[in-house]
């Protein structure tokens, strides 16, 4: 199993499968020695004196971008900083591993800010982490294999393009920003900054209250502005290139401005203000939603829309991708392009919170390209993904959620790859072996970027959304009822199923949703005629008789899509099984269990919503379909003794479906 780990690894090695596993990573305490790691990586590849590496500061190149040049025998990289030498030299490999090395070409990134947020705790837990537990150590010392585990990371992100780390929770505790946590941050960032990795933490607003007793958080007390400048300069003396602060704030129970009558601006302000003397920035979340509005999903625009300008040029709001939380089909968020002169970011979440977690094969991709089709990228400032990373043997949990990892950093770097192109790569580029026929590699190519599609059907269809478990959200829930618990976290208030019909009115009739959108988003999707049908019941309460564009009423629709989904999981395990003779054994076992879980999962998810959304609807199954495994009693009676830390086992999950 612990080959899995170097798959991430695949095109530098530059060899085969088992090259691949022995390759080794090259120690460096600075940035002098990312220059050095460039030229190490290169010669691995191609052979000594076959690339030349030159960095200068008058090369014509954006500063992580580079220039590749066939010159004679060998090869040319020119750049402008060692960085941008560090990622050529990669995509040198990665193209040449792919037979695809043009002769002369030049890259350079969409966004300048690529990074990874993890929601690692202190105690080691992750939040909506699947792999294991948080691979940063807090307390102790750094052993070597530590080091090492960390030098591999930061050569993996800096191998797809990843430029900089958020190490901790969004729910962030203030004790990583006590002395011994610092100092601990700057062992990390010297280990990971020869691999053109920049250090960022998360940070609590109330944090001068919580270790230093300060009366108040409040961003225009001179007291607090003065505590975090104060900290700001104690952070830099240890990581002078440290990039800044990632704020969740009134959200969710974090302490905010807001809590002493102030703005999302006042306090991503005071704190950029701590920050700009050393060029660091502050990221502060959009995910903000309260009881008091009849639309959750309106909820970020309507606070943050009307701050567009005050933001400080040092911050950045970063905004999820949509409007509620990840789901496994959303519109975009209506905030991207709603505030011009405020620096932008998307927030993309690469952990499978919403898709099954590390038991369901769902490769991402093709969700963000989605995305980026509707969101113009070019205005971004950069793209951050909640990491899937932990310290399992393969680091991800399954085995091909690395290729999610990879595909976020490469997408992050240029948004226009195409998921084929990028899960091809993927697979080709040592997930393989070389002699895997094209038929295979055709078919694995297939099942990959149709997985999300395909659990999108079995969960959630049409534009459903939020119909899982409570709290751990693993599973099928549509009827949850947690007494004292929000409506906003209750199902029913997302799918709204009646005998009339099924979905959320946010139209002009309902809760004016569209209108936060841009056109020709706004007429489209307030149109129940033009509105595209996966995202239908996201926009629209619709009848169940209504005539869908196949020719079915909604309910057939709605029933089709539910067998959709399981029988395209029959066929992942089919092509899956054809791929047995050119992946390492234990891979090849791990994933066929995981596609085993994910059919009975997938089974799990149509019973127990037709049977649910069947009692409204009054309607039988159409003809052919399965009948429901169980009464759905027994469905509501299901419960899965599991925390939002962990994924649940297939032998737990036999046990209750």
């Amino acid at each position: 199993m612990r080959q899995l780990v170097s798959i991430i690894l695949f095109f530098l090695a530059g060899a085969t499968f088992a090259t691949v596993a022995a390759a080794k990573s090259h120690p460096a305490s600075g940035l002098s020695d990312t220059r050095q790691i460039a030229t190490e990586e290169l010669k691995q590849h191609f052979g000594k004196g076959k690339v030349t590496v030159v960095i200068s500061q008058e090369a014509a190149v954006e500063p992580e971008g580079f220039i590749v040049k066939k010159s004679g025998d060998g090869w040319l990289l020119v750049a402008s900083t060692p960085n941008g030498a560090l990622y050529g030299a990669y995509d040198m490999i990665r193209r040449d591993n792919m037979s695809d090395l043009p002769s002369l070409y030049h890259d350079a990134p969409n966004a300048s800010l690529r990074l990874l947020n993890h929601w690692d705790n202190l105690d080691g837990t992750i939040e909506r982490g699947y792999a294991g537990k948080s691979i940063w150590k807090w307390d102790g010392k750094l052993t070597e294999a530590d080091k090492e585990l960390y030098r591999k990371y930061a050569r993996i992100n800096a191998s797809v393009g990843i430029n900089g780390t958020v190490l901790n929770n969004v729910n962030a505790s203030p004790q990583i920003l006590s002395e011994s946590k610092l100092k601990r941050v700057a062992e990390i960032a010297d280990i990971l900054r020869p691999y053109g990795q920049k250090v960022y933490l998360s940070v609590n607003f109330a944090s001068p209250m919580a270790l230093d007793s300060l009366a108040s958080a409040d961003p225009l007390l001179p007291e607090v502005q003065q505590w975090w400048q104060k900290k700001a300069d104690e952070i830099y003396a240890l990581i002078p290139d440290f990039g800044g602060f990632l704020v969740k704030a009134n959200s969710e129970g974090q302490p905010g401005p807001m809590d002493f009558g102030r703005t999302h601006a006042d306090g991503a302000n005071m704190l950029a203000r701590a920050l700009a003397p050393y060029n660091g920035i502050v990221m502060w979340r959009a995910f903000v939603y309260s009881p008091t509005d009849d639309d959750r999903a309106k909820q970020a625009y309507l606070e943050f829309q009307p701050l567009d300008g005050k933001f400080l040029d040092n911050v950045i709001v970063q905004i999820k991708n949509g409007p509620i939380d990840f789901q496994p089909r959303e519109p975009h968020s209506p905030l991207f392009g709603a505030m011009p002169s405020t620096s932008q970011m998307a927030e993309l979440q690469i952990t499978q919170e919403y898709l099954g977690h590390s038991n369901h094969l769902a490769f991402l991709a093709p969700m963000w390209s989605e995305f980026f089709d509707c969101v113009p990228h070019v205005g971004l400032k950069g793209v951050a993904g909640v990491a899937n990373v932990g310290d399992c043997e393969n680091l991800t949990g399954h085995p091909l959620a690395m290729a999610n990892w990879y595909a976020f950093g490469r997408m992050a770097w240029d948004p226009d790859l195409t998921p084929q192109q990028i899960a091809e790569e993927w697979l080709k580029s040592g997930f393989l072996s070389p002699d895997t026929s094209d038929s295979v590699v055709d078919a694995l190519v297939e099942m990959m970027t149709e997985s999300r599609e395909a659990v999108v059907d079995y969960m959630m269809p049409l534009g459903l959304h939020h119909i899982f478990a409570f709290g751990h959200h693993y599973g099928p829930q549509p009827w949850c009822d947690v007494p004292g618990a929000r409506e906003d976290w209750l199902p029913r208030y997302y799918h709204r199923a009646d005998a009339k019909g099924l979905g959320f009115d946010r139209t002009a009739t309902g809760s004016d949703a569209v209108s936060q959108y841009s056109e020709p988003f706004r007429s489209i999707y307030a149109d129940l005629d033009q509105c595209p049908e996966e995202l239908l019941l996201w926009f629209h309460h619709v009848p169940w008789d209504y005539k869908m564009k196949s020719g079915l009423t909604l309910w057939e629709e709605l029933c089709a899509h539910y067998q959709k989904g399981v029988e395209k999981v029959k066929q992942f395990q089919t092509a899956w099984a054809s791929a047995k003779p050119y992946v390492d054994p234990a891979v090849f076992d791990d994933v066929a269990l995981r596609l085993d879980t994910q059919k009975k999962d997938a089974e799990w998810w149509r019973d127990a919503c037709l049977s649910y959304f069947g009692e409204f609807s009054g309607i039988p199954l159409p003809s052919g379909y399965p009948a429901p495994k169980y009464p759905l009693s027994r469905y509501k009676s299901i419960t899965l003794p599991i925390t939002n830390y962990e994924c649940p086992s297939p032998a737990l999950l036999d046990s209750v479906r």
